[in-house]
């Protein structure tokens, strides 16, 4: 049952969280695409970037590499969730009879045959839909710019959405950004201590905030 909550909100990872852009309304970042003017730089980190990619890289390069850091974030985010929700309900969901259990990692070799294809079927068109919103048709590119980004595209703003909760005010709107940046650089950092927790020693991750509970009580702490 988890491995469905995941890839299901995985499948519109490419598609959650950005907002709409209004041409009228551009924050600072989306108006030039710089390291100095890129949001998601916070003290006391700064820009971090010690192996100098930015600092070699053109605008259309910058842009991609912004655009895979966004992507990632927002997937991790959803894997964070998932592994969390999913090992929370295992057992009482009424997908696949409540038998998908065990650890997160563990999940998806017990879905039954088939569900698989409809899993990457799905993940394919939502990958699909947000290649055409943000990338130049490669029939249209050079052959030496693979990937190469619309140049009025803004690196992760897909048109969604639902909630209207995109800030016109240009100052807002860069903060926003700034603050899904550092959520998904956090849930990248989480999902891989996830996964590798539960690799070690086979516990899910909720049974191992169970048993730190369980120690702290029993020493006190």
């Amino acid at each position: 049952m988890m491995k469905i909550a995941i890839v299901s909100l995985l499948a519109g990872s490419a598609a959650a969280f950005a907002p709409a852009v209004n041409p009228s309304s551009c924050s600072t970042a989306m108006s030039a695409f710089t390291v100095d003017t890129m949001p998601g730089a916070l003290p006391p980190m700064g820009f971090f970037d010690p192996l100098g990619f930015a600092a070699k890289a053109d605008e259309k390069t910058l842009k991609r590499y912004r655009e895979a850091e966004v992507t990632h974030g927002r997937v991790a985010m959803l894997a964070v969730l998932g592994f969390l929700v999913g090992e929370s309900v295992e057992g009482s969901s009424f997908l696949f009879d409540a038998q998908i259990s065990g650890p997160a990692i563990s999940h998806p070799a017990q879905i039954p045959d088939g569900w698989d294809a409809l899993i990457v079927t799905m993940i394919g068109a939502a990958e699909a839909q947000r290649a055409q919103i943000g990338w130049v048709d490669p029939a249209d590119a050079s052959y030496d710019q693979p990937g190469l980004l619309r140049d009025d595209y803004y690196p992760g703003d897909i048109g969604f959405d639902p909630l209207g909760i995109r800030p016109e005010d240009p100052e807002e709107l860069d903060l926003m950004i700034t603050r899904e940046l550092q959520n998904g650089r956090l849930a990248m950092l989480a999902a891989a201590g996830f996964l590798a927790q539960e690799a070690v020693d086979g516990l899910g991750i909720v049974e191992h905030f169970q048993v730190g509970m369980i120690e702290s009580a029993d020493f006190g702490l």
